[in-house]
């Protein structure tokens, strides 16, 4: 699961300052074209899947006298969509198929830079529905299935509709150099807790 998304947005909010709101660090993030270079793994308590190290621990890596609190922004909202390729390929090998379109909803999918850079760095069509709000949708639904207001899935499937489409636009060299850094601050975040420590902690 990805644990870390909107709440690291929370966090650069709450604790690090960087805007009022979402929007502001959204907008705040959008002031730049890329994150230059700079990743944000956010383990705050661990890595969970595909990793599933809980010795891990948050780090920011390739940071430099050029980057800005925006660059920051920009790490944290591609450090979602990192997290969330990293689970469909993993989804992908264990089922043996290939992923051709994701549906996002949630917060986060409101926000263009993210969905996009899903699409890019998962290569995959990424759409995105009317309504974001689809886990509630989804209760709403089994409710109307169970008095009789739908007979079928397929009335339900006909309902589900979308706002936009994110297509990849990156070439694959880029994107196999994005993973390659993503997953060298992976690797720097683990094994920060010792075993000792661990054991204080509980």
């Amino acid at each position: 699961a990805v644990a870390v998304a909107g709440s690291l947005i929370q966090w650069l909010r709450d604790n690090m300052q960087l805007g009022a709101s979402a929007k502001e660090i959204a907008e705040l993030a959008a002031t730049v074209k890329d994150a230059e270079g700079l990743r944000f793994v956010p383990a705050f308590n661990g890595l969970f899947a595909p990793h599933w190290r809980d010795d891990a621990r948050g780090v920011i890596c390739g940071l430099t006298a050029y980057h800005t609190r925006a660059h920051m922004a920009r790490a944290a909202l591609d450090a979602a969509a990192f997290q969330a390729a990293e689970v469909f390929e993993a989804m992908s090998l264990d089922a043996d198929v290939t992923l051709e379109e994701v549906k996002v909803d949630g917060g986060m999918a409101a926000n263009n830079q993210v969905v996009q850079f899903l699409a890019d760095i998962s290569s995959s069509k990424v759409s995105r529905p009317k309504s974001l709000e689809t886990t509630a949708m989804g209760v709403a639904y089994a409710a109307g299935l169970a008095v009789g207001e739908w007979k079928a899935l397929d009335e339900i499937r006909s309902i589900w509709e979308v706002e936009s489409t994110f297509i990849p636009n990156i070439e694959d060299e880029e994107r196999s150099e994005l993973k390659r850094s993503w997953s060298k601050a992976i690797d720097r975040s683990k094994g920060w807790v010792d075993s000792d420590e661990k054991k204080k902690s509980n």
